[in-house]
């Protein structure tokens, strides 16, 4: 299909101000490390809080989402819902903790968490590992859709989509740093949110769909609406719900949802002026993720089963693109008129450049800190640093445009990284208070959850997706602890010197506290409350889930319903405010 002039108009702006926030922040940004990957540590929580929401809001999400609805139905979205549990635990326990380390990046948290050659050894083999191949993974994920988008919307081949999609990107993210990065995220979530919720509201009025009260009784449709697995459908169940609750939100580490945080969720956390404005950012960030975004995409989704029923369908209509259920989506917004389907373009475009400028400049500050200054020149200046961070940008987008010429779906990537990630969150979220985990903890957990992986996804076992993932989870999970318990302890001093720098709390640290105190050292008094913050976490859990399904009843016309879920979530942010106010 072929654009307007008014499309090309709307587009080519976007593209000319996000240049120009790059050119403007340039001196600033490039004065030294803390302030092109840490924009200075100085940044409020609104602007981190949407720049999260922007990152996870790439050219893929939409296209992952389709897929799962084709597939599973509104209901499939558990599998990245339960990750909300994930992200209250890091609102209200882990977010003042990493502001309180003080680290550039979260891999500088294993010299300051670890001692010994072990920790140097975890902190330089993950910034290759994360900055590099879990990175280009993820990277490659988002290329992927901007191929499939482009090769509908544009008729390009999947490498001329690649390249004019990395071309700005890379020119802004090089140039402005993470503030660059931040404020473009700011603009791009605006037009990311105004173009979905747009283009649903046209999509569900044209004539072919009848609005939506015809959508939602179609019968290609009718049976996708329930927000929970069928019940009697024990498999559906089992995958969907019941593994995603009890396993996989705790277990598994993926960028953006990491237990305890991390990734580039810890880099906005870091940059935030103080812990409140950290607290706030990512607050923001899990209500907005959860609550506010899935729905244009949803009611899209359900709208390709009325056009396209099967993939042969969409094939049949744009017979030179790479076929899946992800492709509902952008095959839907060849039905948006001039000028809107501009914005749509436009938004999908800012997506996609949201999220990979992200993942530049945060795969970027592991190759320039975490690997090159701590163990290949560590005399480098700040001015060699910068510079090296812009060059791993050029250098990762190309990799990462490769890579995506040979994958097939958004959901495939999504279930691989999961799955190489199994059995380690666990880690995370205790490495702060227990103090007996160590780095080999965490090698452990790293070498063993890899390794499963691999043997599950080449050996012939006939195992289900989701009997992988809990034998990865349980085999990776006693590797590791009978690794810490068999192994000496992060040395004293190191601990101490850790434990008053975040002031961690829990029983995790009591037989820590009589070692310290046998050897005359002296530690801080925490004045975090558990049971305020386990509180205020299960409250924040309530308050998302029920505002995301409140919009769901609203949308379906059942007032009723709809009513009584505001009316808990209006309960439940009260309460968090309360407690709030006790801290």
């Amino acid at each position: 299909m072929h654009l307007a002039t008014l499309d090309w108009v709307l587009i080519l702006s976007f593209f000319a101000v996000f240049i120009i926030i790059g050119l403007v922040v340039a001196k600033k940004s490039g004065k030294n490390t803390q302030e092109f990957f840490l924009s200075g540590r100085n940044m409020p929580w609104w602007l981190l809080g949407i720049s999260m929401v922007a990152t996870t809001f790439s050219a893929d999400t939409p296209n992952l989402v389709t897929d799962i609805v084709r597939q599973n139905g509104i209901s499939g979205n558990w599998i990245w819902w339960t990750f909300l549990i994930t992200g209250m635990l890091t609102v209200f326990v882990y977010a003042k903790l990493w502001r309180r380390s003080q680290v550039l990046t979260d891999l500088e948290f294993y010299e300051l968490r670890y001692s010994g050659k072990e920790a140097a050894f975890l902190r330089g083999f993950r910034a290759i590992y994360l900055g590099v191949f879990f990175n280009v993974m993820i990277m490659a994920s988002v290329c992927l859709a901007a191929i499939k988008i482009g090769g509908i919307l544009f008729d390009l081949a999947p490498w001329q989509c690649v390249l004019y999609a990395s071309i700005i990107t890379v020119t802004y993210s090089s140039i402005g740093g993470l503030r660059g990065v931040i404020l473009t995220d700011f603009l791009q979530f605006i037009i990311a949110m105004i173009g979905s919720i747009w283009a649903a509201y046209y999509i569900v009025t044209m004539p072919e769909i009848g609005g939506l009260e015809n959508l939602l009784t179609h019968e290609n449709v009718s049976d996708k609406l329930h927000f929970l697995p069928d019940f009697n459908d024990t498999e559906s169940l089992l995958t969907l719900l019941i593994i995603p609750i009890a396993v996989q939100w705790w277990s598994v580490w993926y960028p953006g949802a990491e237990p305890g945080g991390g990734g580039y969720i810890a880099q906005r956390m870091l940059s935030a002026k103080d812990e409140k404005n950290a607290i706030g950012a990512t607050l923001l960030f899990n209500v907005a993720h959860y609550a506010l975004r899935p729905w244009p995409w949803i009611i899209i989704a359900l709208a390709s089963l009325v056009l396209y029923p099967e993939v042969a369908d969409i094939g049949k209509e744009f017979p030179n693109a790479v076929l899946g259920n992800d492709l509902g989506y952008p095959a839907m917004l060849t039905n948006l008129p001039a000028g809107l389907l501009g914005l749509v373009v436009a938004s999908l475009i800012a997506a996609f450049m949201s999220t990979i400028s992200t993942h530049l400049n945060w795969g970027a500050s592991y190759i320039s800190l975490d690997f090159y200054k701590r163990f290949v020149k560590p005399e480098a200046t700040e001015k060699q640093l910068v510079t090296l961070g812009r060059l791993s940008t050029v250098i990762l987008m190309a990799i990462s445009a490769l890579l995506a010429l040979v994958l097939s779906s958004a959901l495939e990537t999504f279930q691989i990284l999961l799955s190489i990630g199994a059995g380690t969150g666990l880690i995370f979220i205790l490495r702060w208070f227990w103090w007996r985990i160590n780095a080999y903890s965490e090698i452990t957990g790293m070498v063993v959850s890899f390794i499963v992986a691999l043997v599950f996804e080449f050996g012939n076992f006939n195992l289900e997706g989701h009997e992988k993932l809990v034998l990865n989870v349980l085999i990776t999970t006693v590797s590791w602890v009978t690794v810490t318990l068999c192994t000496r302890p992060t040395k004293t001093e190191k601990l101490a010197s850790f434990y008053n720098q975040v002031t961690p709390y829990g029983k995790g640290w009591n037989t820590f506290k009589k070692i310290a105190e046998n050897k005359n050292i002296d530690l801080k008094v925490t004045h975090d409350v558990f049971t305020i913050d386990l509180a205020s976490m299960l409250l924040g859990i309530v308050f998302v889930y029920t505002s995301l399904f409140a919009t769901g009843y609203v949308i379906y016309g059942n007032m009723l319903g709809a009513s009584i879920l505001i009316g808990i979530a209006a309960i439940s942010a009260f309460f968090i405010f309360k407690l709030w106010r006790r801290k």
